[in-house]
């Protein structure tokens, strides 16, 4: 009943798809610009360092961490951490992922209410991310009789799941509103490296598309099922 030919062929085929396409455009965009440095010179953890600076975040660190594109923001620990190759490095796509980072920041800085509102969401997701693991997998052990049992709960952690999702869409495009607000204002990076900029941001925000969308049409299969298993 769950995983059937009609999950395969309208699930996770397309999100497998999507997400494959997001990170294509995501590793294209930023290959091609962490080969092209700033003509400022500075590396990200000094845009980063620059835009906090001039919004008074003084006592927010700028900090290394270890492996790819693990770039975040910590507003548990009002803490900014940058991966190696773009806290060391001097190109479109060092500093743009980094103003990005910074952006986050600006809005906690700001109350955003939309990071506010996905910084609530938090313990509940991940509550949900574990309450759904674990019934996926008592579901392989127990049998498939398990889950149309659960599917009023699955429905209701998935959901839980997707809405963050959706929460976080809008947070991550204000970040890079915000970022590329503050580099172009700052001079920080000349008006013919706008354009590598915004590539760069646009393509990471697509991974959260992508994620968005598989994680409805999950949403949709399992509302369906719940209503099929019903007649």
């Amino acid at each position: 009943m769950m995983w059937n030919f009609n999950y395969l062929l309208f699930v996770f085929l397309p999100g497998l798809l999507i997400g494959l396409w997001a990170q294509m455009k995501l590793h294209s965009a930023f290959g091609k610009y962490s080969q092209v440095p700033v003509e400022s010179g500075l590396t990200g953890a000094q845009a980063a360092r620059r835009i906090l600076d001039n919004a008074g975040l003084n006592d927010v660190p700028v900090e290394e961490v270890e492996g790819q594109l693990t770039d975040h923001y910590d507003p548990t620990k009002r803490a900014l951490f940058l991966s190696s190759d773009n806290f060391h490095g001097n190109s479109i796509a060092a500093v743009g992922v980094a103003a990005h980072e910074a952006g986050h920041a600006l809005q906690h800085q700001a109350a955003y209410a939309m990071l506010n509102l996905r910084m609530a969401l938090v313990p509940v997701t991940q509550f949900s991310s574990a309450a759904y693991g674990i019934i996926m997998l008592a579901g392989w052990i127990m049998g498939m009789s398990l889950m149309k049992t659960m599917l009023p709960i699955i429905i209701v952690v998935f959901g839980i799941i997707t809405f963050f999702q959706l929460i976080t869409l809008p947070v991550e495009y204000d970040a890079s509103n915000r970022a590329k607000n503050q580099l172009f204002r700052l001079g920080l990076v000349r008006e013919d490296e706008r354009a590598g900029v915004a590539k760069v941001l646009d393509a990471a925000a697509l991974t959260y598309v992508a994620a968005l969308v598989s994680s409805l049409l999950t949403l949709l299969y399992y509302i369906t099922a719940a209503r099929d298993s019903r007649n």
